[in-house]
């Protein structure tokens, strides 16, 4: 299993990203995917997560109505769209997936919002 992550960026307040996984190893179609964040000195929050179709979507509070997690399953990819971003927002952003027991994660792209 590889996830590799990408789009992460330093962003202004107010503005946008968006942060794509390409996944690899494993039979993507089938399978939910997440996205995570960590902050310095924080613990790692799950942001979004989307199930196997796409119908099903799940968000955190802090970032409902402003980020949306979307999928790609032909291409093998999971992507999410940030808008009206705060500082609070700046993190080391992580895609993972839970194959069995086993959870993957990819190596996380940074995110800094700031003025």
């Amino acid at each position: 299993v590889q996830l590799v992550e990408s789009g992460g960026g330093l962003v202004q307040p107010g503005g946008s990203l968006r942060l794509s996984c390409a996944a690899s190893g494993f039979t993507f179609v089938s399978y939910a995917m997440s996205w995570y964040r960590q902050a310095p000195g924080k613990e790692r929050e799950l942001v979004a997560a989307i199930g196997s179709t796409g119908s099903s979507t799940y968000y955190a509070d802090s970032v409902k109505g402003r980020f949306t997690i979307s999928r790609d399953n032909a291409k093998n990819t999971v992507s999410l769209q940030m808008n009206s971003l705060k500082p609070e927002d700046t993190a080391v952003y992580y895609c993972r997936v839970q194959v069995g027991t086993m959870a993957y994660w990819g190596q996380g792209t940074q995110v800094t919002v700031s003025s």
